[in-house]
């Protein structure tokens, strides 16, 4: 039978959850780097015992750990970021120049294909890949030195870059979402990069239609399915059927378009989950309500998702890396809280079920089927 492995990021440590196919019963292992701040925690596809992490506190900063035998061992990699000559400052939105920070790494996406090849979006607004198993990473600078690169401004998280899609049909192509920035994509494995955030509109911007600026929370494909994006965005759920080109609204009757996750069902490609939360100044679910919404026409229909669900008195938050799926043949979807629950649907979303409480904020979540 299948097992899942369910890899949790929180304000203090990363816990592994694992359970048979059945996902009936959990195991609780963690924390592990207890104290720490863990960003992410992700698997490798091409090698389900590799793992990578992000640990980082104000005090120590960031140290990127690995695992070679599915989270038993850890060993701190190679954690000098080389940046393709000196960081140097950029000019700011508001004119003023800037030096650029690296502050911590928001998102680790290892290859589909290579265990020893993982890409790093770092805060500011870097990209960096590592082809020996994180010993060494080298900037992929033709982002950070993008002409628009004078348009990006920090979203309240930060100036992070904290989506990374790889395309499982073209191992050139590479997608990534900055805050406050936008989409961009490369053709080219990361050596030049092109904005694609032709529809998008965000106020408070100095030109709310702009190509780059946008406050982009979240992007998701399906594998079998990789010139279809969906995006959360800081208000708006989008969609786009063009890689990226152009993008139309999706988000028809939700209680709200405010949210930071998004994801694919595993199976089926039209089968999209977001969270909603009440605005981007009350980050909490409306009406104190925990709702997941589906939709299976690719977005525009919605419905709320309520069983077992806290539907009275709810006021935490699901955050950007903080949703996943397994592929398992009745896709599992899981999602953790600002509140320590990490909540677990066997059945697609018809129904839910906490696979752990109080732990500490959850951060990320990922999910590993494994044979």
């Amino acid at each position: 039978m299948s097992q899942v492995r369910v890899l949790v990021g929180t304000r203090k440590g990363a816990f592994i959850l694992t359970a048979d196919g059945t996902r009936d019963q959990w195991t609780v292992n963690g924390p592990h780097f207890a104290g720490w701040e863990i960003y992410h925690v992700k698997g490798s596809p091409a090698d389900p015992a590799r793992l990578y992490a992000s640990q980082s506190t104000s005090w120590f900063g960031q140290v990127v750990q690995r695992s070679d035998d599915g989270g038993g061992t850890w060993q701190p990699v190679g954690n000098t970021f080389t940046y393709d000559g000196v960081p140097g400052t950029h000019q700011w939105y508001d004119g003023t120049p800037h030096p650029w920070e690296f502050a911590r790494v928001w998102h680790l996406e290892p290859s589909l294909t290579d265990p020893d090849t993982v890409y790093a979006g770092v805060e500011d607004a870097g990209l960096f890949r590592s082809t020996d198993g994180g010993r060494e990473w080298r900037e992929l600078s033709g982002l950070r030195r993008h002409d628009s690169g004078s348009s990006w401004q920090p979203g309240a998280g930060g100036m992070c870059l904290h989506t990374i899609l790889l395309d499982p049909t073209d191992p050139a192509r590479i997608f990534i979402a900055i805050s406050a920035a936008g989409v961009f994509r490369s053709e080219d494995a990361g050596t030049t990069w092109q904005p694609v955030n032709r529809g998008l509109r965000s106020e408070g911007i100095p030109d709310p239609n702009a190509g780059v600026g946008h406050c982009v929370h979240r992007i998701a494909m399906h594998p079998s399915r990789p010139d279809v994006l969906f995006m959360q965005k800081h208000w708006d759920v989008m969609r786009s059927d063009d890689r990226g080109d152009s993008w139309h609204e999706v988000s028809g009757n939700l209680p709200t378009d405010f949210g930071f996750p998004i994801d694919v069902h595993a199976h089926e490609p039209e089968t999209v989950y977001v969270v909603p939360i009440t605005s981007d100044s009350e980050h909490f679910p409306p009406d104190g309500r925990l709702r997941v919404y589906r939709s299976r026409t690719g977005g525009n229909e919605w419905e709320g998702l309520t069983a077992g669900l806290p539907q009275k008195d709810c006021y935490v938050n699901v955050l950007r890396d903080a949703m996943a799926v397994d592929s398992l043949d009745s896709c599992g979807v899981y999602f953790g809280t600002t509140g320590g629950q990490v909540y677990a649907s066997a059945d697609a979303g018809d129904s839910w079920s906490p696979i752990v409480r109080d732990l500490p904020a959850v951060l990320s979540v990922e999910v590993q089927t494994l044979p």
